[in-house]
């Protein structure tokens, strides 16, 4: 049999398990499509939420009622202090997807990113990359240019690069001074033109007018704010069943049929809303 009037689902099944998140930056899952005409440029920032606020603007939408007309709307404001390139990581391109071929750090890095390489870093010994600095350094005083053997190899490998950068935390007044580190990808030119200018911003700071220009529009991801555990109207926007109904009714009337014997995961219950 079928239905007579169509109805949509409530909630998208597309955020499943509906748990908070285990790392509260975001993750990228795909970058823009890489054009080798252009030269070649970082395509994603990390910055740092500091609150909300709203604008009035004027509506350019023709055909709508609101068209030219003024709309109050709700903006976030983010604190970007500028990130710092401190590697690349060089990828080939697989039948099975991109697997990682090689990867080149900078010869220094900050406390601040250090940190991220321990859970307790007053307790541990601080060794991160002391004897890759070390041989950085060697090589450098020697005249030679340091980790040249992987660099070529990624140059004659690789198809995709990614530049390792963490953001400057301390700078952000937030009492946190473990810096987030992420991959982000370099598009336009060759492979030989991403390494060399990835390799060109080692250890330089990359503010956000290098990366974004005025009124571009860009993607945000991150997390959710955390709204504790909510039930099934508020979390998935099902309807109120009617007032007189037995034993509340802010509920999912029929949670499913008698067979299968058990709750099938598309149905909305209660638990956790926000933060993922």
């Amino acid at each position: 049999s079928h239905r007579k009037f169509e109805r949509p689902r409530h909630g998208s099944l597309g955020f499943l398990p509906r748990k908070r998140t285990r790392h509260c930056f975001g993750k990228i899952k795909s970058f823009p499509k890489d054009d080798q005409s252009k030269p070649p440029h970082l395509t994603a920032f990390m910055t740092y939420k500091a609150g909300m606020t709203h604008i009035v603007r004027d509506v350019d939408r023709p055909g709508s009622k609101l068209h030219k007309k003024e709309v109050a709307e709700a903006v976030s404001v983010f604190e970007s202090p500028p990130m710092v390139v401190v590697g690349f990581v060089g990828y080939v391109e697989t039948p099975r997807g991109l697997r990682a071929l090689t990867s080149v750090w900078a010869g220094h890095l900050s406390e601040e990113c250090k940190r991220r390489f321990y859970k307790t870093w007053c307790r541990s010994k601080q060794k991160a990359f002391t004897k890759y600095q070390k041989r950085w350094s060697q090589e450098s005083s020697a005249g030679n240019s340091p980790m040249s053997a992987e660099i070529e190899r990624a140059k004659k490998y690789c198809q995709v690069i990614r530049a390792i950068c963490h953001t400057q935390i301390t700078k952000v007044k937030i009492g946190q001074k473990k810096a987030h580190i992420k991959e982000i990808q370099v598009n336009g030119g060759t492979t030989a033109q991403k390494v060399d200018f990835v390799t060109g911003l080692f250890e330089k700071e990359v503010k956000v007018a290098d990366v974004f220009s005025q009124d571009e529009m860009i993607d945000v991801i991150g997390a959710t704010k955390g709204k504790g555990f909510h039930g099934v109207v508020s979390r998935w926007g099902v309807t109120r069943l009617v007032r007189k109904s037995h034993r509340g009714l802010r509920k999912v009337a029929c949670i499913g049929s008698w067979h299968p014997a058990r709750v099938q995961f598309q149905v909305p219950r209660s638990g956790q809303k926000g933060f993922h």
